[in-house]
């Protein structure tokens, strides 16, 4: 009698499935090689007809992944069939290539045979392998599949009527019942009796007790559309009832279900039929041998290799590529890093300029996917050798908007990112609002004050010390995080704003903000400056060492477990203490960088009860007259001295010095 040939598995492997083991590699499996539950699932067995010639061509018998397959409560589309697998990742294409898959392999068909004999189980019977290799920087994925399957000794026959078509033996209205009760209770291997009844394949003994053998019929859901051959299930679903059911089982009649849909005309039913026998043998008391590793498609027993790269939208591309390097910065170094607390930041940068620049491209390098800028100047020739966000045909024609032109390089450099730029000026006390203009002003205020809202952190990258006071206060009221920048020559200054008296936390200390060490009010400092102190007269690389150093001091206070209200460390502390540290290490309040001693100097700096920027005084002004108390800031030098009460301060040591005796005693002086 002809020997029964099986048709194997093939896999068929969603694009979706490696987006998806790219995330679990990155953010759970990391360097971990351990294997890790899948599913898979396939479908009765499908063929098409050639429009030319006439003839049906069979489909693969195909095992499908996607997406879904690490989905722990995924359920198998409508049709299909799932089966439990695993998946081996390995960290280099190395060790991919020296894996003993031999003893990987056994391992699995070991588990399959010791679910089959000692609990009897047949979800197991379906069961795959597969080993992976990611490179995630080429977006080529390396992988090979196991579909461990039982070779039967002596081999299984098919009697000599060969594999028929079911109709042949069964009437439509069998059939069709079959089809409705396998698409109500799906069943992968399943039981027939009397043509009609049907039920699990683990109820064998109890249900065909009394029933004759010719009565009896195996079932199973076929992947094949084969004429001749079965599907793969077949091989491990006799191996299962000669293991548990030797005295009845050497021959069997067996259904290959292949039909998803009732036809139209009972010649349309594809399901096929037929009687397989094998020849009793004494048992060995073990494992039978078995085979699995799928094909390449060159016929080789090799492994395959995916390449997206060709198929993959460019910006999901760059998306995945940006956060690769954080990703393994976490997994590798601080698995505890938040990456998301940062990526989520909305950050708002007042100033498109050289430190408004290099603060956007290292947010944009820790992930941070909202970034608005706001500046009121355009890009002039000077620029694109500084400040990196800008090129020489920016400066045509007058200039384009600094903000809007950087907003839109950063979207040509990460589509990915939310950037958007405007045009404002930022009203600035010293220097006075004519009447005609009180309107504009009123607008920019209202449109400051509304970006200041709608972003969680805000940098103060400006010119000029002036025009950093209004933003500070209207940051101040709402709680946002500042982080100020400002730069020498050689030196710069980074530091973080304190939070305001009355949100403090019981014991905290007020940390200050930029005007707090300032016993006057902010004034005009712009007009009749001469041509150097104009232009940022600085060493070059100071402005991207104090830029970065300011988006590093965000990304430090969003780690620490108190953000905002993080505690400074003491002033000139050893930094290896590393008090009051975070997940990063320290949130220092200031930092003065000293580039001519290539060193950097930390400062803690009280917040003062009558400073104009942050004081609890200026701030329910603010709170309380809105716009007219901003109006009247901008228009009268006196106003917030007097507000605060520095004017008082100015005068009492006025006062002091005046009673002070400075003449000197003539011997003593000759003597000196």
């Amino acid at each position: 009698m002809p020997i029964v040939q099986f048709a194997p598995f093939s896999s068929l492997v969603q694009p979706t499935f490696w987006h998806e083991l790219t995330s679990l590699k990155i953010d759970v499996l990391r360097l971990s090689d351990e294997a890790v539950p899948i599913t898979g699932s396939y479908s009765v067995g499908r063929s098409i007809t050639d429009r030319e010639t006439g003839h049906e061509i069979v489909l693969g018998c195909n095992m499908s992944v996607g997406s879904e397959s690490f989905d722990k409560n995924a359920v198998a589309p409508a049709g299909s069939f799932p089966a439990k697998g695993h998946l081996k990742n390995y960290n280099t294409i190395e060790e991919f290539k020296a894996a003993d898959k031999t003893a990987l392999f056994n391992q699995e068909a070991d588990k399959m045979w010791e679910a089959i004999v000692s609990k009897r189980d047949s979800t197991s019977l379906n069961n795959f392998l597969v080993i992976t290799f990611a490179d995630l920087k080429k977006y080529k994925y390396y992988y090979w599949f196991a579909f461990p399957a039982f070779a039967a000794k002596p081999a299984w026959e098919i009697d000599e009527l060969g594999w028929r078509l079911a109709a042949s033996e069964l009437s439509p209205e069998s059939l069709s019942s079959i089809h409705s009760k396998l698409h109500a209770t799906p069943l992968p291997f399943f039981l027939l009796r009397s043509g009609l009844e049907i039920a699990p394949i683990d109820s064998y003994s109890t249900f065909f007790a009394n029933v004759p053998p010719e009565e009896q019929t195996i079932g199973f859901v076929d992947p094949s559309a084969s004429p001749t051959n079965p599907g793969w299930p077949l091989r491990n679903l006799l191996a299962y009832l000669r293991a548990v059911y030797p005295e009845t089982t050497s021959r069997l009649r067996v259904l290959c279900w292949r039909d998803s849909e009732v036809p139209h005309a009972p010649a349309g039913w594809k399901s096929r039929i037929g009687v397989v026998h094998i020849t009793p043998s004494p048992e060995s008391g073990g494992r039978p041998s078995a085979v699995g590793w799928e094909k390449n498609p060159q016929g080789k027993l090799a492994p395959r290799m995916a390449d997206l790269a060709p198929m993959m939208d460019p910006t999901r591309l760059a998306d995945q590529a940006v956060d690769l390097n954080l990703k393994l910065m976490r997994w590798r170094i601080l698995p505890s890093l938040d990456l998301e607390k940062i990526s989520s930041t909305k950050c708002l940068l007042l100033g498109a300029g050289t430190l408004g620049c290099y603060v956007a491209r290292t947010l944009m390098g820790w992930g941070v996917r909202d970034i608005t800028l706001v500046d009121s100047g355009k890009v002039s020739f000077s620029n694109p050798v500084r400040q990196p966000l800008f090129e020489f045909e920016d400066c045509l024609e007058g200039g384009k908007p600094k903000a809007e032109c950087a907003a839109a390089r950063m979207k040509k450099i990460f589509p990915g990112i939310n950037a958007a730029g405007h045009s404002l000026s930022i009203p600035m006390p010293g220097h006075p609002v004519p009447p005609a203009s009180v309107d504009q002003t009123r607008a920019d205020v209202k449109k400051l004050e509304e970006l200041i809202d709608t972003h969680d952190a805000v940098f103060l990258l400006m010119d000029s010390r002036e025009s950093r006071w209004l933003p500070t206060v209207i940051c101040a009221a709402k709680g946002k995080i500042v982080l100020n920048a400002a730069l020498g020559f050689d030196t710069f200054l980074v530091m973080r704003h304190g939070v305001r008296e009355s949100s403090l936390q019981p014991g905290a200390t007020q940390l200050g903000c930029y005007y707090c060490n300032d016993i006057v009010a902010p004034a005009d400092s712009l007009t009749d400056r001469t041509l150097d102190e104009m232009c940022t007269v600085t060493r070059p690389g100071i402005a991207s060492l104090a830029s970065s150093t300011a988006v590093e001091l965000l990304a430090s206070v969003l780690q620490h477990p108190d953000g905002v209200h993080a505690a400074a460390p003491p002033a000139n502390s050893d930094p290896a203490a590393l008090i009051n540290a975070g997940v990063l290490g320290l949130v220092p309040h200031q930092l003065r960088g000293f580039l001519a001693q290539f060193r950097n100097l930390h400062i803690v700096g009280a917040a003062y009860s009558r400073c104009t920027g942050c004081s609890e005084t200026v701030l329910k002004a603010y709170e309380k007259e809105g716009f007219d108390m901003i109006l009247q800031a901008l228009n009268d030098d006196k106003y917030l001295q007097h507000l605060t009460g520095l004017d008082t301060l100015y005068a009492e040591g006025e006062k002091a010095l005046e009673e002070v005796d400075w003449d000197v005693d003539d011997e003593e002086g000759e003597d000196f």
